[in-house]
């Protein structure tokens, strides 16, 4: 059988990296695509079947070239991971309609373009694609009108593209990331948010880049071949609880 090929897009860094990491170590090639140039090409350089791309998936012309590049040099596409995103947060009477276009764009537009541009090749494929959305995507939260109502736009994206592509054997899921221990949420969490964090997840911690990495390949795999359509939280139990006070959950 052919390699398969894995489109990463938000590769460089973070859980995208993480993915990658997945993907190569189970013999898939990988498709890294992401706009800062100079850190993806510092990552993609430690790996092996792994091809860098810069394209920014906001642009409709960039995703057109870099789905061209990809299919040029791999000759198909068996899963797309929508994992490109930014994060602006302030309070929702700051948020000008700027701000707000600048992470829908992103954030939503770019898995609508990316997906777009992938179909006839993941319908060749029977392949699979996870979009990326986050808890805040689930629940809302301070700060977050732009962040959370594009990662919400993403969630029904994706049971938009399982109810209409399944009939060709495509597979469509999204992953919501609660807290993730990344170098940046380490930089800019305080101690009080952090230990506020840990209250309210049931498993009191945050999550790793790996862990939420974890899931998005088991959905891209064939072990997940009867799967499409669902939305998983990957967040420490995060969700569960958004009616609950910490403090009633502490055993005696």
């Amino acid at each position: 059988m052919a390699q398969k090929l894995a489109l990463v897009t938000g590769a460089a860094r973070g859980i995208g990296l993480a993915t990658t990491k997945l993907f190569l170590a189970d013999g898939w090639k990988v498709a890294m695509i992401d706009r800062d140039a100079e850190t993806l090409t510092q990552a993609a350089n430690e790996l092996d079947d792994a091809l860098p791309i810069v394209a920014d998936v906001s642009e409709p012309e960039q995703v057109d070239g870099m789905t061209k590049a990809v299919l040029h040099e791999f000759g198909r596409i068996d899963a797309v991971v929508n994992n490109a995103g930014v994060a602006d947060f302030g309070p929702i009477e700051q948020h000008g309609f700027e701000m707000w276009r600048r992470v829908m764009e992103t954030n939503l537009d770019g898995v609508f373009l990316v997906s777009q541009a992938a179909i006839p090749a993941l319908k060749e494929s029977r392949g699979a694609i996870v979009n990326i959305a986050s808890i805040s995507g689930l629940r809302a939260s301070t700060l977050r009108v732009a962040y959370g109502t594009s990662k919400a736009g993403v969630i029904h994206l994706t049971k938009q593209q399982a109810a209409e592509l399944g009939e060709y054997g495509i597979r469509a899921n999204c992953v919501c990331p609660g807290p993730v221990r990344t170098k940046l949420a380490m930089a800019v969490h305080t101690p009080e948010i952090i230990a506020a964090y840990h209250d309210a997840i049931p498993l009191n911690r945050y999550g790793s880049e790996d862990e939420i990495a974890q899931v998005i390949f088991f959905l891209c795999s064939d072990r997940a071949s009867y799967v499409t359509g669902q939305v998983i939280a990957s967040d420490g139990g995060f969700d569960s609880t958004g009616v609950g006070l910490p403090a009633l959950r502490t055993p005696d």
